[in-house]
């Protein structure tokens, strides 16, 4: 429990620390047509959903697909390649739930009304969102880069962020793997 905690403290004071220090092979970049975001991966928090995105990102399977939905002051939500916010990978993820919170810069997967049905699209987080806090899988954290993530084009909250003419992930890479 103490461990817990501590872990959870850290999360929440190291949320504008710089992308320092991190271990690449629990790192993603995240490049946007305006820059690179990094995202520090919580293997710890969610293993299995971790393990999952580091498999599509060593894929290529988000690179070059919309960012789909984007409400201002809320989420923008990417990594459906058909850009409908219905598509995915094929692969359900069980729901990994945590007592973290859904902070500016969380990274945390979308799924349906089923609590198991998150597959490949995630959303990151612009402000703190309470509502979604034990509802959805945090498995990472934006270290370095959210002034990109600002500039992501946005739908409006009326078209529940539905985006037309999105602006795309340019490629996402496990740091490890980056060239």
């Amino acid at each position: 429990m103490l461990k817990r905690i501590l872990l959870v403290l850290a999360f929440l004071v190291g949320a504008n620390a710089p992308a320092l220090a991190l271990d690449p092979e629990n790192t993603l970049y995240l490049d946007l047509k305006d820059g690179r975001v990094v995202i520090e991966l919580l293997p710890q928090i969610a293993p299995k959903t971790v393990t999952r995105m580091k498999e599509l990102a060593r894929q290529g399977f988000f690179d070059g697909t919309p960012i789909h939905r984007v409400i201002p002051g809320f989420m923008a939500q990417m990594g459906d390649p058909t850009g409908t916010g219905t598509g995915g990978s094929g692969q359900n993820l069980q729901a990994e739930f945590s007592n973290l919170r859904h902070e500016r810069g969380t990274v945390s997967m979308a799924r349906a009304k089923d609590l198991n049905s998150a597959d490949s699209q995630f959303f990151i987080c612009f402000a703190p969102a309470p509502s979604l806090d034990g509802r959805y899988t945090i498995w990472g954290r934006v270290v370095d880069g959210m002034q990109f993530v600002d500039r992501i084009k946005a739908g409006t909250e009326e078209d529940d962020g539905v985006v037309l003419m999105p602006d795309k992930i340019t490629k996402v890479q496990v740091a490890a793997d980056a060239k």
